[in-house]
């Protein structure tokens, strides 16, 4: 019998299940008409990205359940992670290929500080608490504080969104992105296929005291005000992106 096990989490942006089997990752049912096309068109380019999502699993949020140990700075050592039987059809190289591919640029590689051996980490993402990340904070008027950042949702979670503003939910942190995604220097902070775009006055939430912080692969996080949340009084404005890109009432 095949063990499993599974985590819902549900987030401004989306709702979205993580099934750790042996066999990889299951994703949620909108993603599965692309793998599946990926399955069909050979192996090479699908086992990347079973290797990817299941990687994405362990550094984010299923480290203590697969008995992995996460550093307080998020890293796990390639050897543990290629022992566990849910890698166990991987090689260093395949790690070393996905890290490197990777168009998102999720993960980092690293020598231990102290014996050599090969680490990796997510970038961001983590419901798990990492102390250390290793995040460079934003400042007021810093060359690289902008102006505005854009958080990727979707039409359905419009209305609660206006009213409720963004939570971080189970994650540490909001994702928002620099720009829409395609636009020069952007390669990740939000989901291609997101439809809703919640553009974020990021100097009037810093004004308020909202810490932002940018990661490894310029994304840029902020967990938001006490309650984990950025209100509606800190949306610049929002535009539907699909199927036709129209500004939408804040």
């Amino acid at each position: 019998m095949t063990s499993m096990s599974s985590l819902t989490v549900y987030g401004s942006d989306c709702k979205w299940r993580l099934t750790e089997t042996f066999v990889g990752l299951k994703m949620d049912s909108d993603r599965g008409g692309r793998r599946g096309k990926r399955e069909r068109r050979g192996g090479g380019e699908d086992r990347d990205v079973r290797l990817s999502k299941s990687m994405s699993y362990a550094l984010r949020h299923g480290a203590n359940q697969m008995g992995l140990q996460l550093s307080s700075d998020g890293y796990l050592f390639v050897e543990d992670v290629l022992a566990h039987p849910q890698f166990r059809s991987y090689k260093l190289e395949d790690v070393e290929r996905v890290v490197a591919t990777n168009d998102k640029q999720r993960f980092k590689l690293r020598p231990h500080p102290q014996d050599g051996r090969l680490q990796i980490r997510a970038n961001q993402g983590h419901t798990m608490q990492v102390t250390d990340l290793e995040l460079t904070p934003v400042l007021v008027g810093a060359p690289d504080c902008p102006a505005e950042a854009v958080h990727g949702s979707y039409m359905r979670n419009w209305s609660s969104i206006q009213q409720q503003g963004l939570s971080r939910m189970r994650r540490t942190h909001i994702h928002l992105a620099p720009g829409l995604p395609q636009e020069d220097g952007v390669i990740s902070g939000m989901r291609k296929d997101c439809n809703l775009a919640i553009f974020i006055d990021v100097p009037k939430a810093l004004a308020d005291g909202i810490e932002f912080f940018w990661s490894e692969n310029r994304v840029l996080l902020t967990t938001g005000n006490a309650e984990g949340k950025l209100p509606p009084a800190y949306f610049s404005r929002a535009i539907q992106l699909r199927p036709t890109r129209s500004i939408l009432p804040l």
